[in-house]
């Protein structure tokens, strides 16, 4: 199977490096798939949206992701995003009381980080 290089990066770090064979992201276009070989593209990211990366080692990399881009070209994917946690890195006992905010922009952030920890909303 034909695999491609991926780069999952926040404003203020690399959360992720390396070879997989396909990546989901939430766009304000909706959800997109993306396979080895696909078109050049560039969407935007949601706020509170969750990407998932299958390594060639069939891991899944789960990030909760708020706002940034996902660009795709032939020489691979990365995921540029404003701010993200990698699914093993949220505290779930806090986004669990986060989603309880006023604050509709954290309730939003705290539903992504829930789902990219497979935790309901």
């Amino acid at each position: 199977m034909a695999n491609m290089s991926v780069q999952l990066v926040a404003v203020e770090r690399l959360l992720w490096s390396g070879e997989a064979t396909s990546v989901v992201a939430q766009t304000t276009e909706g959800e997109i798939g993306i396979l080895p070989g696909h078109e050049p593209v560039l969407g935007q990211l949601i706020e509170g949206g969750v990407v998932r990366i299958k390594t060639t080692e069939n891991d899944t990399v789960t990030a909760a992701v708020h706002g940034g881009f996902l660009s795709v070209t032939g020489d691979g994917v990365s995921v540029l995003a404003e701010d993200a946690e990698l699914s093993q890195e949220i505290d779930v006992a806090k986004a669990r009381e986060d989603a309880k905010s006023e604050d509709e922009q954290a309730r939003t952030q705290a539903a992504a980080r829930l789902r990219a920890a497979g935790q309901t909303d």
